[in-house]
């Protein structure tokens, strides 16, 4: 399948972390997704499109294993470690509970993990403030520091980004990608901002309740399947904040690998 010029090159390890085959969901006596098939490498970035009710959310439960599954197989790694960021989280407005107190629950955290995973979620300066005190963008940032606090292999982000404006949601997914060349992750997620999510994507995936069509970015943006469900204009897919990468990663998954990289950030809108 053809790449898409100035993608990010990967070097990664063959053995999938997760694995879903022949996938088929059915709940409240619906189908919700069937027959899907989908592969997760590390390292990768894997975004999830589609229109509302098309099951994206509930793939992402599948993966995790929270929802049972009617036909198929979810296969995960062993021992896999994954990090999960959810679309919303509500938080009692009058509960006295500060970041470093909520990244601390159900289970004590360490000064120096709490520390680490906020300086990769770019919300270092953020421990001792209110969580009901944050803005949409430094909130979804600590939710984002939550998920990293074990260090995941796989990072699951399930529209992460939703009620955040278009610069909050553009500069979050950077901060996802310096996550993904720093720990060496990979990462899965849904959104409904294809302007600025499926740029910076390995693989995009475009569900309605199957698999329509999937590939890079710019394979699936011209596939008359995704063409059918969002529209030859899309609000500017593939236009805004184009993240390009003209190096290698040469990941691991040990805590202290070295990693170097030479950025290159185009947010011009590009034709």
């Amino acid at each position: 399948m053809p790449r898409l010029r100035g993608a990010c090159r990967v070097t990664r390890n063959t053995a999938p972390l997760v694995e879903v085959t022949d996938l088929t969901v059915r709940l409240g006596g619906q189908t919700v997704l069937s027959h899907v098939n989908l592969t997760i490498s590390p390292a990768e970035i894997v975004t999830i499109v589609g229109p509302n009710g098309s099951g994206k959310s509930t793939l992402l439960r599948a993966v995790l294993g929270a929802v049972p599954v009617a036909k198929g197989t979810v296969r995960r790694a062993d021992g896999l470690r994954i990090g999960y960021v959810p679309q919303k989280l509500a938080i009692d407005p009058t509960l006295p509970l500060t970041v470093d107190r909520f990244l601390s629950l159900p289970r004590r955290v360490s000064a120096q993990r709490r520390k680490t995973a906020l300086d990769r979620a770019g919300a270092e300066n953020l421990g001792n403030r209110q969580m009901t005190d944050l803005s949409g963008g430094q909130f979804q940032r600590v939710l984002l520091a939550r998920a990293l606090l074990d260090t995941p292999q796989l990072l699951i982000l399930d529209e992460a980004t939703q009620g955040l404006d278009q610069p909050g949601s553009a500069a979050f997914y950077e901060r996802i990608a310096e996550v993904r060349s720093t720990l060496g992750c990979a990462v899965l997620m849904v959104s409904h901002e294809l302007h600025v999510v499926m740029a910076a994507s390995d693989r995009v995936i475009c569900l309605n309740g199957h698999v329509c069509c999937h590939g890079t970015p710019e394979v699936v943006a011209s596939a008359p399947e995704y063409r059918a469900l969002f529209g030859t204009g899309t609000h500017g897919a593939l236009a805004l904040y184009r993240h390009e990468h003209d190096h290698n990663h040469d990941h691991t998954h040990d805590h202290g690998h070295h990693h170097a990289d030479d950025h290159t950030h185009d947010h011009e809108p590009t034709p």
